[in-house]
């Protein structure tokens, strides 16, 4: 069986790294292909297993958006997906957002204290002029019910709660 991972070439090691615990021997890297004897296989691996083991490694790599795995017989191959000017306008938007988000966290967790500073006092002000809520009076019956009733014993009839009393 041969993985042909084009642009990856650069993974391959870990590629066969990952996929052996997984296939049952180890790979060899031949350039910027992975070899995998046949023979040597665990039993009831096939092609279309090995696709998915090779689409997780790329999961697990943040790579999945970017790659696809196709199979035909014994040879799979990896091929980058070419996006549109679109898509590559809106996935630099999407990673800009998040790297300036990351950094705001980042700030606030290390300065906690400036921002305390910065903590408008008339939202405080405001809290305290609010009326506060009236208790609920469900709380304070479950508090007055005391100890809970003791359960009746399974098979127990009626004929005998009446016997009794």
């Amino acid at each position: 069986m041969k993985v042909e991972l084009g642009t990856l070439k650069d993974k391959a090691e870990d590629v066969a790294a990952f996929l052996e615990p997984r296939v049952g021997t180890k790979p060899t890297v031949d350039g910027s292909a992975v070899e995998i004897d046949d023979e040597s296989i665990r039993k009831g691996v096939k092609a279309r297993h090995v696709k998915t083991y090779l689409k997780r490694f790329l999961f697990t790599n943040d790579l999945r958006k970017n790659y696809r795995v196709q199979v035909k017989g014994q040879e799979l191959t990896v091929q980058e997906l070419e996006l549109s000017e679109k898509e590559e306008e809106e996935r630099e938007k999407v990673k800009e957002k998040l790297e300036e988000a990351e950094k705001e966290e980042k700030g606030e967790r290390e300065e906690p204290e400036k921002l305390e500073e910065k903590a408008p006092e008339p939202e405080k002000k405001e809290e305290e002029a609010k009326p506060k809520k009236k208790e609920e009076k469900p709380k304070a019956k479950k508090e007055e019910k005391g100890k809970p009733k003791a359960k009746k014993a399974k098979g127990a009839s009626k004929k005998k709660e009446k016997d009794d009393s």
